[in-house]
């Protein structure tokens, strides 16, 4: 495998990394609130969090890269703190990642608090129990495992993403080609064995990661 091949999948891992980790931070609070709020905004956040699953990649991506663009409030505002510019770079990649995942993410960790024992926490409540503490003693040890693999499954995603990432981080190599485009180089190319090699890892993964979530939820298909 030649060293750029090597160089994208690192790429991709960091990436995936770091996506996940801001995920986790969004995510968790972004979920409970979700499940368990009786706002009438939940619905509208809602739909917007579950917006990059039904837009195509492309068109996301060119709605994130017109808000990154230098001239925009965020673009300027970000070459003026770090002196770089958001696009075509591996923290707009980030930013793209996160927006793109969310959903991947968000809802996996609603369904698990959704169903967690309702009786458990009025329990607690009843008791005189404060909500930060119920939150962080009851709560968050029942849905470890539903956000452990909601973690996974983001991270998983974020690897595979191609529209988002080509759009808002173009093709640079060892700043924005991740795996994917360096799949897609490849088949340009007419590469076939780098492209079948990568894309190779790519599905053992997937798989692999399928494969344990549905054995960490006792999934059983039904005949």
């Amino acid at each position: 495998m030649l060293s750029t091949d090597l160089t994208a999948l690192f790429l991709s891992f960091k990436l995936a990394a770091v996506t996940v980790v801001i995920l986790l931070i969004i995510s968790i609070p972004l979920a409970y609130w979700l499940s368990f709020s009786k706002s009438r905004w939940t619905v509208f956040v809602s739909s917007i969090v579950v917006l990059p699953l039904v837009l195509p990649p492309t068109v996301l991506g060119y709605y994130l890269l017109s808000i990154m663009r230098n001239d925009t409030w965020l673009g300027s505002l970000f070459i003026q703190l770090t002196g770089n510019q958001l696009i075509f770079s591996f923290s707009g990649l980030v930013i793209a990642s996160v927006v793109y995942s969310l959903p991947f993410v968000v809802q996996p960790m609603v369904s698990t608090f959704k169903n967690i024992n309702q009786n458990t926490i009025n329990t607690a409540l009843s008791i005189g129990s404060p909500k930060q503490k119920i939150f962080y003693s009851i709560i968050l040890p029942l849905a470890r495992n539903g956000i452990i693999s909601a973690a996974i499954l983001g991270f998983v995603h974020t690897l595979g993403e191609f529209g988002v990432a080509l759009m808002v981080g173009g093709n640079i190599p060892g700043e924005t080609r991740v795996v994917s485009i360096e799949i897609f180089n490849h088949v340009e190319n007419m590469k076939l064995d780098q492209a079948n090699s990568l894309s190779l890892i790519l599905l053992l993964i997937s798989f692999v990661v399928i494969l344990w979530i549905n054995r960490k939820n006792n999934y059983r298909v039904i005949s």
